[in-house]
């Protein structure tokens, strides 16, 4: 059976900053979401899972997901980790061949399918596991890949805190792979222009 990687993309926030849902934001002629899910898909990560929570019946109105898999959150005003845990918990059920996660959010627009697919290889070219990271501004993060035997990790996560800790975990080793302006994320009407 060919090794696989389901993705898990975390968007249920409620883009308070921004003041309209960031997952609708055209950037590049298209809806991030929709591009998150697309270089997912390109990268060679299956299945996806999308998990959404504010305006989810908006979003999953405007967007074509294909194949992917909605994960509802109802839980998205705790913070990222119940997505992290919605998302985790589905790859449990609904992927349990998957060799790991990669788990990406749809508001970084640097983030390319060559960096995703470049992410995936390596971590199955690894002979133990291994935790697979971006490389950006002197810090590990997302988009990450975790080996099974982190997700009791990204389990446990609580309140509005992401899986970056688990990246300095020392239970298994973690290789960065640079990604250049991977810090930049949409939050704000000003960061938004100053992507376009």
């Amino acid at each position: 059976m060919p090794m696989s990687i389901a993705a898990v993309i975390v968007a249920a926030g409620s883009s308070s900053r921004l003041g309209q849902p960031k997952q609708l934001l055209i950037v590049d002629g298209e809806p991030m979401l929709q591009r998150a899910i697309r270089i997912a898909r390109e990268a060679g990560a299956s299945p996806i899972f999308v998990v959404l929570g504010s305006n989810r019946v908006v979003i999953g109105d405007a967007l074509d997901f294909g194949s992917a898999i909605i994960v509802a959150n109802d839980e998205w005003n705790e913070g990222v980790a119940s997505s992290i845990r919605a998302g985790v918990n589905a790859v449990e059920s609904r992927a349990p061949a998957a060799q790991g996660v990669l788990l990406t959010s749809c508001d970084q627009p640097r983030v390319t399918k060559e960096h995703l697919r470049q992410m995936i290889e390596t971590f199955l070219g690894k002979p133990v596991p291994t935790a697979i990271a971006s490389g950006y501004a002197g810090i590990h993060g997302v988009p990450a890949i975790f080996p099974r035997q982190a997700f009791p990790g990204l389990l446990a996560l609580r309140g509005d805190h992401g899986a970056r800790r688990l990246l300095v975990d020392q239970s298994w080793p973690v290789v960065a792979l640079p990604l250049e302006g991977g810090e930049i994320d949409i939050d704000r009407p000003e960061d938004l222009m100053r992507v376009q």
